[in-house]
């Protein structure tokens, strides 16, 4: 490999060496000219030619010129590095000028972290910078690597002590210097070997914190199943390297870009799913199905989420792993925490306090609680991330399946009040730069991630009732039996033995902290998903009437009418959430009536539904469904609600159906359609199924057209809702999920949905339910590619 050549030369006697030297200078004129040795090392990284290491100068000229320089005998240090590093050296020698070099680096990262740039601006060139420029960066790897080198058949050998001073120079390196991390994620070769340095204890913490910082700018992501030995490297880990390997694998099991999921068009994902379909699993794919297939991985991730803080390490080693994390943490944490123990033991000695002579014990007895504390916490953040990935990849019902097994839930229930949910004290730490309230903090991000996972496991899956009790169990079986209706077959499959203990399910403590949630509170959006993914797939009537019975229908329309919440992203989760709960629910509407009981309270709720139809378009929805089977219920309930209830009166209404529809068709275009707004189109066409039902669809589409020409813009409309539906036959009729969900979401089968489609796209201009006999002959304008724009 290519560090073989470099090691070997770094053998040679001093005055092969400076015969080196003098050949590397030679494009200079045999010597380069001091004023612009850092533009040329420089120049010499950028291109791989000229110079590039210490190597290249001798020692006397690097004196003196570091006396006018102040490089601090980095330089110098390097060159002696180079010497006493090569293949048969015995490293003695190279581990103590490690030992030189790396206390110059890491003060100024320290620094650099805190941000006390006082340190770094007394130098003219950082510390770090001048190591790197003079090839200490290229050579650490060198040194890293020798182990991957055999002579006669003996592969080389160096120190955990050693390896791990290298680890923490270069990482060092790349917290302060712009590009390090770049060009060690581009040497594949390394961060692959970087792996097996994992083994051993001693190099874990930094070997683990080097490449999370590596693959965090890789272009290309790794591929764990490249990884040497990778089931026995992660079967060996003990609980805290795991929960420490788990922060590597968020990076390494997420498809790119995921984080703007709903904001990419739709065009652009069908695009790339072609693309994927053709190149095989992507590499987050097979990343995951490499994890899963290690006996107990699963197994082990559920036992860290659920552990309790009183079964995590001892203080004592606690601390001592905190010590060594101080120069990791990029949010300098541990040493804040670190200065308070500091702080308090040296007033400590100092004698007394004001308070009468006793020692000021309080801080310094909450202090290791409240870190141990943080501690589980920051471990929690990551093992749910990977879980919540894992279950919503393609392995998800074997996720399911063991997640279940192994008591994920119920085990997430009983530490909800101690630990998830806990209530802040004056004293719990948070993150250096922020406060207990900041989004970033890892109370607040523990929170978020574990309403991500309870979405996740919920949606759409029959285990989503392991969120309850076996007496809440019991409350959903006599809900349906008091209706007179069938049981919930997936409320019968579940196993008992898997469900929440106590109380209370995890169900039933999300809705009660919901309730009392702030109204700026950043929660509110994720807690209204999660409760809605329970809700979501086929309407249940006996888990609407549960939240309902638990006043979840009162809390939304007080957070919608009288907190006039102005938050788009938690208007849209309370409407969805609004919506599931009251589709086809006579009950709920009636609740609704009780509430919005007058006409100013009305007039507000329509306000926020007229705001954003993006946001409100499926309760839109769900209203219109609902009517829709209430007009052709025969009941005396049904018929008293009809003729009582303010909102089904306003959406019974043709002009307001046409409002919406005009709006909904207008507001998104084929290239615009995303994730998050292609739910308009869906409402669109339950508006047009429910007017074919009653054979009222040509009547729409002349009104739709009335609405165009009093625009004064003839076509532009129905146009656009043509090139919609061609859209929506390519991106459904090719995704089972999608179409499944629609079914089921509606109660209208896909097939009447196709055929509403095929109908509207009707070629034939005699056709009186065909939009192109809507659209007059100049300004048709329906073939256009979607690609174009």
């Amino acid at each position: 490999m290519a560090a073989a050549p470099a090691a070997a030369g770094a053998g040679a006697s001093r005055g092969r060496r400076l015969a080196a030297t003098a050949a590397a200078w030679g494009g200079w004129g045999g010597r380069p000219r001091p004023g612009n040795i850092l533009l040329q090392l420089r120049q010499g990284q950028l291109t791989g030619r000229g110079l590039v290491r210490a190597v290249q100068f001798t020692e006397t000229f690097l004196t003196e010129r570091d006396k006018l320089s102040k490089w601090s005998g980095i330089p110098q240090l390097l060159l002696k590095l180079y010497a006493t590093s090569h293949l048969h050296s015995d490293f003695v020698e190279c581990q103590s000028i490690l030992k030189e070099i790396s206390p110059l680096l890491s003060m100024e990262a320290m620094a650099f972290v805190t941000e006390d740039r006082k340190f770094t601006q007394e130098a003219t060139y950082p510390n770090t910078y001048i190591f790197d420029l003079f090839g200490g960066v290229d050579l650490l790897v060198e040194i890293l690597m020798r182990p991957t080198i055999s002579i006669r058949g003996q592969k080389l050998k160096i120190s955990d002590e050693m390896s791990k001073d290298c680890l923490s120079i270069l990482y060092n390196t790349c917290v302060c210097t712009e590009g390090v991390t770049k060009r060690l994620a581009e040497k594949n070769d390394f961060v692959i070997f970087l792996f097996t340095l994992m083994t051993s204890k001693k190099t874990f913490l930094q070997t683990a914190t080097l490449i999370e910082d590596i693959l965090g700018v890789k272009k290309e992501m790794i591929r764990l199943d490249e990884v040497p030995n990778l089931s026995s490297l992660v079967s060996n880990f003990d609980q805290q390297q795991l929960a420490n390997f788990c922060r590597i694998l968020a990076v390494t099991i997420s498809e790119m870009d995921t984080g703007n999921d709903d904001k990419h068009t739709l065009l652009a994902k069908n695009a790339q799913q072609k693309k994927s379909l053709s190149l095989g699993p992507s590499a987050a794919e097979i990343n995951q199905a490499a994890l899963l297939s290690i006996p107990g991985f699963v197994e082990r991730l559920c036992k860290l989420a659920t552990r309790k803080v009183s079964e995590s390490t001892g203080t004592a080693s606690f601390l001592q792993e905190l010590e060594e994390w101080y120069t990791w943490l990029d949010n300098a944490l541990v040493l804040d925490a670190l200065m308070r123990v500091a702080n308090e033991e040296s007033e400590h000695n100092q004698g007394t306090s004001e308070e009468g002579g006793l020692p000021p014990t309080s801080a310094r007895a909450q202090l290791p609680q409240s870190m141990k504390i943080m501690h589980e916490i920051m471990y929690k953040l990551e093992v749910l991330y990977v879980l919540c990935v894992l279950l919503m990849g393609r392995q998800r019902n074997q996720v399911h399946r063991m997640i279940a097994e192994f008591k994920l839930i119920p085990g997430l229930n009983n530490l909800f009040d101690k630990l998830i949910w806990r209530k802040h004290s004056a004293s719990a730490l948070v993150l250096h730069g922020h406060n207990q309230n900041c989004d970033c903090s890892p109370d607040i991000t523990l929170k978020i991630q574990f309403l991500r996972l309870l979405q996740s496991f919920s949606d759409h899956h029959e285990n989503k009732y392991l969120l309850l009790n076996n007496q809440e169990l019991n409350e959903l079986s006599a809900i349906s039996l008091k209706a007179n209706i069938p049981e919930v077959e997936a409320v019968l499959n579940t196993d008992r033995s898997l469900v929440c203990d106590g109380k209370r399910g995890l169900l039933t403590r999300l809705l009660q902290v919901m309730k009392k949630e702030p109204a700026e509170s950043s929660f509110r959006f994720w807690q209204a998903r999660a409760v809605e993914s329970f809700l979501r797939g086929t309407t249940s009537y006996a888990d609407q009437m549960f939240l309902l019975k638990r006043g979840l229908l009162e809390h939304i329309l007080y957070c919608i009418v009288d907190s006039e919440c102005k938050s788009r992203d938690v208007l849209q989760s309370y409407f969805d959430l609004l919506g599931e709960l009251m589709k086809f629910n006579v009950d709920a509407f009636k609740r609704f009536n009780k509430y919005i009981n007058t006409d100013a309270k009305f007039q507000v709720f329509l306000k926020q539904i007229n705001s954003s139809l993006v946001d409100s378009n499926m309760l839109v929805r769900c209203v219109t469904l609902s009517l829709d089977r209430f007009e052709n219920q025969v009941d005396m309930k049904v018929a008293e609600v009809l003729s009582e209830c303010r909102l089904l009166a306003y959406i019974s209404q043709v002009p307001t159906q046409m409002s919406f529809l005009f709006r909904l068709i207008n507001i998104i275009h084929v290239q615009t359609l995303t994730q998050e707004n292609v739910s308009c189109l869906n409402t669109s066409l339950v508006i047009l199924m429910l007017a074919r039902r009653k054979e009222r669809l040509p009547l729409y589409l002349r009104l739709l057209q009335r609405m165009e020409h009093s625009k004064k813009y003839p076509g532009f409309l129905l146009n656009n809702f043509h090139n919609l539906l061609r859209f929506w036959q390519q991106h459904y009729l090719h995704k089972d999920k999608d179409s499944t969900c629609l079914e089921n979401s509606s109660c209208i089968s896909f097939s009447y949905w196709k055929e509403t489609v095929s109908i509207l796209l009707n070629p034939d201009r005699q056709s009186p339910s065909a939009l192109v006999s809507y659209i007059e002959e100049p300004y048709m304008d329906i073939d256009r590619d979607f690609t174009e724009e």
